[in-house]
């Protein structure tokens, strides 16, 4: 059997003289009935996720929740820093993405950690809700704006945990080790920094943030290899 481009991808039949290092390609993959089943499962899920949570989130807005005391907050200025926040995010999700698009592997468990991640937000927005930090400067995102947080008013309650934050994390994680890893654990640093900065967030809600990759993650493991 070859070895799968990291521990617990669907294996794929030996088809070079050095099976241990043939990488598993799209075509390889594909082959596979195991492999397209989950692929297409996961997109599947994903696109009805995305159909709900429109809907989901206004009802997140609407309902009362509470203040939480966060000393860091009251001691840190608020500034508008919108454009570089979402500078960070893109680009980092395009440095992710385009890395992880030749590694079908790596991709078909980062697809599965990404749905993990968002069902455990939305229980996580469901048990706790919050009103936001009182002196929260609106994240003004024109992609998510206009495509997805589809409500009369803006979402300031979608607070614990960091969507944000946890996203470049998850794809820290899914792409190989080296620089683009690097890069992208630095961009989740800085995500971090800047919503405080913004007071878009509570620090809590940063600091959970990679408890909850690191479930989706390990979730997604035991999906994939399964």
């Amino acid at each position: 059997m070859l070895t799968p481009d990291f521990p617990g991808a669907p294996t794929v039949p030996n088809r070079a003289a050095n099976p241990a290092a043939a990488p598993l390609t799209w075509t390889v993959a594909w082959q596979q009935p195991d492999f397209r089943g989950r692929l297409l499962l996961v997109l599947a899920l994903l696109l009805m996720l995305a159909s709900q949570l429109p809907g989901y989130f206004a009802w997140v807005q609407a309902r009362p929740g509470y203040h939480l005391p966060d000393p860091l907050l009251a001691w840190l200025p608020a500034h508008d820093v919108s454009g570089a926040t979402f500078a960070v995010i893109y680009l980092g999700i395009v440095l992710g993405v385009a890395t992880l698009l030749p590694r079908p592997g790596r991709l078909l468990r980062a697809l599965w950690a990404y749905l993990l991640l968002h069902l455990l937000r939305c229980a996580t927005l469901w048990l706790l809700p919050l009103e936001p930090p009182p002196s929260l400067l609106l994240l003004r995102d024109p992609l998510v704006d206009m495509f997805l947080y589809a409500a009369p008013t803006p979402i300031t309650k979608d607070l614990f945990f960091s969507g944000h934050t946890a996203t470049l994390l998850l794809l820290a994680l899914a792409v190989p080790a080296g620089w683009r890893r690097w890069l992208l654990l630095a961009g989740t640093v800085a995500v971090g920094t800047l919503v405080l900065i913004q007071h878009a967030h509570y620090t809590y809600d940063v600091l959970a943030a990679p408890l909850f990759v690191w479930l989706a993650w390990r979730g997604s493991r035991v999906v994939v290899s399964g």
